[in-house]
């Protein structure tokens, strides 16, 4: 488990002040990763944590600067989870209950970028072919066919339905090109998950979440979750193939410039396949998000 040495290069590290991040459980690591014993320290939204494994196995979570008042925990999904306010229950992955699918923690990365930048990329399928050729995309297949987008701010939840795209290897296991259905939601301001058709079970979708910590303004931590209808590929060449992909984000996230999100809709001039993205930021906006954020003009 990373420690805050990890921040030595931060340079924002204000504590978040926005109610609605506040009250919202976030994830602070992989439950596979996590020590077996003791304490650490990690951060979230600015604030420094003191992470406690008891010898009973329960974990205790309190921030650095009032060690006596103990932060809620929760185990979901494969991570543990926490909140510096008053959280309302975490959001729900049907699909994590269907008893024939591998539930995986594929991997935690440090991106020196805002969570709205990280979650803006793994929405956007326009950058498939130019970031990821050869594997989600390829040129000359660029083009994004229209898609349908239905947002609910007091959910926090966007679904972007009707996405098919062309992938040279959609999945690890795929040994030739095709077009592939995709599906998005956003169910939380730095969580989502893209459901991707299997092609042994064309009926159904494997899942893939991403799970951003937000370390502070400019830094986060990205978890990636996978909850996938396979049954024969090693946990080890899964992992390896989510770490590759988001292997060649991370350098574009990280030269993407500003860091923080831009959330007045004429700071960056949106195209048609950006729609998901812009209903994103108009969400951020509506909820009134200001951390991690150049905020619209009011």
């Amino acid at each position: 488990m990373n420690s805050l040495a990890v921040l030595s290069d931060a340079r924002n590290s204000a504590e978040c002040r926005d109610r609605v991040l506040l009250d919202l459980w976030h994830p602070i690591g992989a439950l596979s990763q996590l020590p077996s014993h003791g304490e650490w320290h990690d951060q979230l939204l600015g604030v420094p944590l003191r992470i406690e494994r008891t010898a009973g196995g329960a974990f205790r979570a309190t921030r650095k600067d009032r060690p006596d008042e103990e932060l809620p925990v929760q185990e979901r999904f494969s991570y543990l989870w926490t909140s510096l306010g008053e959280p309302r229950d975490l959001f729900d992955i049907p699909e994590a209950h269907e008893a024939d699918r591998r539930l995986l923690h594929a991997g935690s990365i440090m991106v020196h970028t805002s969570a709205g930048r990280g979650m803006e990329n793994f929405l956007d399928m326009g950058h498939f072919p130019f970031v990821h050729p050869g594997v989600l995309g390829d040129e000359p297949r660029t083009e994004v066919k229209d898609y349908t987008v239905t947002s609910s701010v007091a959910d926090h939840e966007i679904w972007a339905t009707e996405c098919v795209f062309y992938q040279p290897q959609a999945a690890m296991d795929s040994t030739e090109g095709a077009e592939v259905d995709y599906a998005y939601r956003v169910m939380h301001p730095n969580c989502a998950a893209l459901f991707k058709s299997n092609a042994k079970q064309p009926e159904r979708f494997d899942t893939v979440a991403l799970f951003i910590q937000p370390l502070d303004e400019e830094h986060i931590r990205a978890h990636m979750w996978l909850c996938l209808l396979d049954d024969d590929s090693p946990d080890w060449a899964l992992r390896r193939f989510q770490v590759d992909i988001f292997g060649h984000d991370k350098p574009i996230l990280e030269n993407q410039l500003p860091r923080r999100l831009p959330l007045d809709p004429r700071a960056e001039t949106p195209i048609r396949a950006d729609k998901t993205g812009v209903s994103y930021r108009r969400m951020l906006s509506q909820l009134g998000v200001r951390y991690g954020v150049i905020p619209g003009a009011v």
